[in-house]
């Protein structure tokens, strides 16, 4: 299925942009989101293999963003084809050192970053994937979820709490739109190495988080994208509704 139009939230950095280079390498044109840097972001889908990429802004704490992203996607890509809600905010707030007044920001910042957003854009893709002229089978999307939904997120909570509902979310949808065609799934990574994690794993908890892997070490961004890749191929189909996890046997369930 290569030749697909790609959304990807947060795709200027980390894992979104590893999702973004798998999937452009393979033949795809992507939709890069991003929230701040817009000289980075366009820079990022400019060096992508390929054509017609394109970088959109939208603030994902903003409800009233989300419509453009999707509709600015659709124009710029002629369409979309595939969804990956991959966007997130990780905050620790433990809840025996955090005044309630943070807790609750925090507690409601994340939950709308993390899940709400993700459930809008997804509204806004399937709309479209409903009412293109073409009919809208052949429509995959997937969430990134974590492996913090099963294991626990003890210093981020809303964290961990977002994930598990963007795994029951995607599975809801996996039921839902079958009958159209369409192919829901999510992944659930471990610890991945990305620019955000490398002071994290450079510093004294770097040898207990490569621990928890019995391979030694966490996952590159390259390998989450291979998975990303596949659930969005034709091959895929049977997937819908798996919650895939992607932690080198770091929590087994």
């Amino acid at each position: 299925m290569s030749g697909q139009r790609v959304l990807i939230t947060g795709a200027s950095r980390g894992i979104g942009a590893a999702i973004a280079e798998e999937l452009a390498g393979r033949g795809d044109t992507i939709a890069v989101h991003y929230r701040t840097d817009r000289t980075a972001a366009e820079a990022f889908a400019a060096r992508l293999p390929g054509e017609g990429h394109v970088a959109l802004h939208a603030d994902l704490s903003r409800p009233e963003d989300l419509p453009g992203l999707v509709t600015g996607a659709v124009s710029a890509l002629g369409g979309v084809d595939v969804l990956v809600n991959n966007a997130a905010m990780y905050v620790a707030h433990p809840i025996a050192t955090t005044s309630y007044e943070e807790w609750r920001a925090t507690w409601r910042q994340t939950i709308e970053v993390n899940l709400f957003a993700a459930a809008d854009v997804t509204w806004q893709v399937v709309r479209h994937l409903l009412d293109r002229p073409e009919g809208p089978g052949g429509g995959r999307i997937v969430m990134i979820g974590s492996r913090g939904a099963y294991r626990g997120e003890p210093d981020t909570t809303a964290y961990g709490a977002s994930k598990a509902g963007l795994h029951a979310f995607a599975q809801s949808l996996a039921v839902s739109l079958a009958p159209h065609g369409i192919a829901v799934a999510a992944v659930a990574p471990g610890f991945v190495r990305t620019d955000m994690a490398e002071e994290l794993l450079a510093g004294p908890d770097g040898p207990a988080i490569r621990a928890q892997s019995p391979f030694g070490r966490v996952a590159e961004p390259r390998e989450i994208a291979a998975a990303v890749a596949w659930l969005t191929s034709a091959d895929a189909l049977w997937a819908s509704g798996t919650v895939l996890d992607l932690n080198g046997a770091s929590y087994l369930r």
